[in-house]
């Protein structure tokens, strides 16, 4: 499959020439995550129907490891939130289940979602440590942050221009214009998902979907790509949605702005290639995020994408401390690709979901889930926990 090549932009100027920051930024990261506490038993966390038990928790520094029980009547993702920045995150928990979670955090207050987003969050604090933090080097991984920063960027700004023509054509009524619009548009949200998702009130408002709301599709809350996928798709109308169409560029508009500013984080970046995969292989198989479309493979292929991009900017590290690691990598993407190009139609365009059977849904998701469990060890490879 062709990759995108990475088109330098004007507000990465800024980023590029100020690299000493960037290099105390990583550096600070990798200290975090270097420094480890003394071995501290799990700590569960249990959420319900209504909320999280215990809804606070303290922790001392260093590696914490959590393991997050599903008592509710749902699928749930458990997330570590600093302010509206996701830490850490926890995808696919099935009822009755237990995901385990092992992070670093760094001393402060953190928040925990608890199930639904109408439920209260729980109060995470780690403790101040007076420990000495030996720091690694951290020069080798400034120069592929630096290009997957310019790398976002451009996603962005083609995820704002296709919006922009996604909103034109439902606030037109051309209905067929906009269901035509609608993969490509979120094609780029889905490249950049991790970064994206850092931002948990825009991802929220952006790529919600009705499941995480008591009322489902009737809630007022539930706005941005899938509500009007609703609309559009099921409904088979454009009526109505000016309001969300409007919201959708502000916010599109919202996280241009807000990425411009961003530094992102070794741990962000690398473990962003494995959260892209895992996703895919989780939980998108089913097909339930793009059921009204049935546009998924344009996200799984976005999603491949994404994560491509991040292991081609850190194969010299990944060859450096594991060449088989990196060997098998290699083969595991051209296995997904040679799968995706099946269903491709056109230069751009995919297979309607619904078209694909059990065999070829389960012949998708043996290669994917090898990928991402590959994926998966980068963090541990590049010291990054």
């Amino acid at each position: 499959m062709t990759r995108l090549v990475s088109i330098a932009h004007p507000r990465i100027t800024a980023l590029l020439l100020g690299s000493a920051a960037v290099v105390a930024l990583i550096g600070g990261a990798v200290q975090a995550a270097a420094f480890e506490a003394g071995t501290m038993d799990p700590i569960t966390i249990t959420v319900s129907n209504t909320g999280c038990s215990p809804a606070s928790v303290s922790v001392a520094p260093g590696k914490t490891v959590f393991k997050i029980k599903n008592d509710s009547q749902r699928r749930l993702e458990w997330e570590i939130l600093k302010g509206v920045m996701v830490v850490e995150e926890r995808e696919n928990i099935v009822p009755g289940f237990v995901q385990t979670l092992t992070t670093t955090l760094d001393p402060g207050d953190y928040q925990m979602t608890c199930g639904l987003l109408s439920n209260p969050k729980g109060i995470l604090k780690v403790a101040v440590s007076d420990a000495p933090i030996a720091p690694p080097s951290p020069m080798d991984l400034v120069g592929p942050i630096a290009q997957y920063k310019v790398y976002v960027t451009s996603e962005v700004t083609a995820l704002v221009d296709k919006t922009r023509i996604f909103v034109a054509a439902i606030k037109a009524g051309n209905l067929e214009e906009a269901k035509a619009a609608y993969a490509p548009a979120r094609l780029h949200y889905e490249r950049i998902e991790p970064v994206a998702e850092l931002f948990s009130d825009l991802d929220t408002a952006i790529d919600v979907r009705e499941d995480d709301f008591e009322k489902k599709a009737a809630d007022p809350a539930f706005t941005g790509f899938h509500r009007i996928e609703k609309a559009i798709f099921a409904d088979g109308t454009t009526k109505g949605l000016d309001v969300l169409a409007d919201k959708l560029l502000s916010d599109v508009l919202d996280l241009q702005k807000r990425v411009d500013g961003l530094v992102i984080t070794p741990k962000a970046m690398v473990g962003g290639a494995a959260g892209l995969v895992e996703e895919v292989a989780a939980t998108k198989i089913s097909g339930e995020e793009d059921r009204y479309s049935r546009t998924d493979l344009w996200d799984f292929s976005a999603n491949i994408d994404g994560a491509q991009k991040i292991v081609d900017l850190l194969r010299p590290l990944v060859e450096k401390q594991d060449p088989a690691l990196d060997a098998r990598v290699r083969e595991n993407f051209a296995k997904v690709d040679a799968v995706l190009a099946k269903y491709k139609v056109g230069t751009t365009g995919f297979e309607s979901y619904e078209k694909l059977t059990e065999q070829d849904r389960n012949g998708l998701k043996g290669p994917v889930t090898t990928l991402a469990e590959d994926l998966s060890t980068l963090r541990g490879k590049l010291g990054i926990n």
